[in-house]
Parts: structure tokens; C-alpha cells; sequence
């Protein structure tokens, strides 16, 4: 007799086929379908994790977002915004500063020390002595900050040991300062601005993370594993900014967990002999890319893990 489950599995069957292996259980008469394994091969959502070959790709395919930023990032909408940066006084961070100052933004400048540098760009604030691995310092912040309500706070001091770690020089109090700078530290100021209501409803968060950060794609750039702290430091900074996401949206507070792109700083000069071969800018640049990605980041995007040398996210 041909039943209504029949006729019903008929219906669903092209459907069901799709996903194979089917086993079918014979004593119980029904169809038990494993769990698919998704891919991240989806280039139209998914950056490339092969450094050398996303940017080989992106030349050979004249790539105008990747190879020159400014030909889509419009600063405009710095204008006039007060803007937060961690570690301003070098690296990325004073690249970030300048390029906010020079875009109408008003910069406060929040750091353990000042610099010559930083200094000259005249910030509207310039905070000292805060050591995001300080609790007190970092829970007091809001208090030294005068000018009202921060409307894009870039959390982006960090920490890179020198040497390469594996498994006969490990060290596992480096590894720990790692993971408290990278991860704990900026937790630290974005719970200090926003307890102490300097972070309000349209404001923004962003979080200077890393690919390295990526588990997906530790196969591919670390095949033979090595520098754990820093791996793990940014793992952890990435469950940080999408759990602080999750709590800060029904404030209507935007999170954007960022890999900068391969910039060429002090910190990636262990690196050095492979700028060119990977696309590593200058810090002048990527910066800018930072900014687009912020400009572009929204109560839709909020929480969502992307490359700023493209725009498409990374896995986790």
C-alpha cells in the first residue's frame, strides 16, 4: 500500500541524496543523515589562508581593493568623531593616529608613554600610563578621558615575542603576557570605557586581531606549528570580541574583530624576508585599510571576523 510516508520520502528524496553518505537502519525503518562538514573553499565570503597566493591572486587579477585601498575607502565619516587608540605612540598604532588626524578626527591618544611623533600630531587627548596588563589603571580610564563619550575606540596595543617558539624553547611566561596583552587587555579598556558610559548606543569597537587567530587555518600557515603564544593570544582575543559582541548589542554597540593585513612594523620585522613575497604594506596603509573596515562595520556585521587587505571574513 503506498502510504503517506512514502509519498513523503519520495518528495524529500533529491533532497536527502544530497547529503551522502545515507545509511539507512532496516530494524527502524528510518533515515539517519550525518552531520555536513562545511568547507571554507566559498571564495565569495572566505579570504584566501595562503598568504603568497592571495596576493599573487590579487595582482594577477588587478585587484583594486587589495592593491590600493584609497581607490574605495572615503575617510569622510572620521570627520569631526572622537576616536580612541590604544598604543598610539608607535607601529600601527601611530599610523592610525595620523591617519584619523589628517581625516578631521578628534584623537585620543591612550598609551603606557607618549612620543616625539605622537606628540606632534597634537591630540585633542593624550592619556599616559595606561598598561592594558593593569586592571586599575585600565577600570580608572573614563575618568581621565574629559572630553565626553568616544565614539570609535581602536583596540590595538599588542604584544609579538621575538624569538620563534617551539617545543624545546618554549616559554611559558611569555606566553602568558602574550595572552594578557592581546586577549585580557583589551577587554580591559573597552569594559572601562563602556562601565564608566563612554561607549554608547552607535558607537564602535574595534579589535586589532590576527589570521593567526584562525584555527581553520593553522594547516595551512603554520604546517609545522611554532610560536604558541602568539597563536593562542590571538585565538583568545577572538572569543573576547565575539563574546563582548554578543553582550554589547543590545546597546546598539558595534564590534569589528579585524586582521590588519601584513604591515610592515617593528613587530612583523622577524618576518622581514618575506614582505614582498606576501603583499606586507606600510603601516600608512594599513591603516587606512582599518578605517575602511570601520567605516564600513554595522549592527549586521557586528561580531564577524574580517581581512582588511580584502574585506572577505576569515574562519575561525
Amino acid at each position: 500500500m503506498f502510504s503517506f510516508h512514502s509519498a513523503l520520502f519520495l518528495l524529500l528524496a533529491p533532497t536527502l541524496l544530497a547529503f551522502t553518505p545515507i545509511a539507512v537502519s532496516r530494524t527502524k525503518q528510518r533515515i539517519i543523515i550525518p552531520p555536513t562538514t562545511l568547507t571554507m573553499s566559498d571564495s565569495s565570503r572566505y579570504t584566501n589562508p595562503n598568504q603568497p597566493e592571495r596576493f599573487a591572486t590579487a595582482k594577477k587579477e588587478n585587484n583594486e581593493r587589495y592593491l590600493d585601498i584609497t581607490t574605495v575607502y572615503d575617510p569622510l565619516f572620521l570627520k569631526g568623531k572622537r576616536v580612541a587608540i590604544t598604543g598610539a605612540n608607535r607601529g600601527i598604532g601611530l599610523a592610525l593616529a595620523k591617519e584619523v588626524t589628517e581625516a578631521g578626527a578628534k584623537l585620543i591618544a591612550l598609551c603606557r608613554s607618549s612620543s616625539d611623533e605622537l606628540e606632534a600630531l597634537k591630540p585633542e587627548e593624550l592619556v599616559t600610563g595606561i598598561d592594558v596588563q593593569d586592571d586599575e589603571a585600565c577600570s580608572k580610564l573614563a575618568s581621565k578621558i574629559s572630553g565626553g563619550p568616544i565614539d570609535i575606540l581602536v583596540n590595538n596595543a599588542g604584544y609579538f615575542m621575538e624569538e620563534v617558539e617551539k617545543l624545546d624553547s618554549l616559554n611559558f611566561p611569555e606566553q602568558i603576557k602574550t595572552i594578557d596583552i592581546c586577549a585580557c587587555g583589551p577587554l580591559r579598556v573597552a569594559s572601562g570605557l563602556l562601565n564608566g558610559n563612554l561607549l554608547k548606543e552607535g558607537s564602535k569597537i574595534i579589535m586589532i586581531t590576527s589570521q593567526g587567530g584562525s584555527i581553520s587555518w593553522r594547516p595551512v600557515q603554520n604546517p609545522k606549528g611554532t610560536d604558541y603564544g602568539h597563536h593562542m593570544s590571538k585565538a583568545a582575543a577572538n572569543m573576547m570580541a565575539v563574546l563582548l559582541s554578543l553582550e554589547v548589542k543590545d546597546k546598539g554597540i558595534a564590534v569589528g574583530i579585524f586582521h590588519p593585513g601584513f604591515n610592515k612594523t617593528g613587530m612583523t620585522a622577524k618576518y622581514k624576508e618575506i614582505w614582498d613575497k606576501e603583499g606586507a604594506v606600510d603601516a600608512s596603509i594599513g591603516a587606512k585599510r582599518i578605517m575602511h573596515e570601520t567605516g564600513q562595520l554595522s549592527m549586521e556585521t557586528t561580531g564577524k571576523f574580517l581581512n582588511c587587505e580584502d574585506g572577505l571574513e576569515i574562519p575561525w
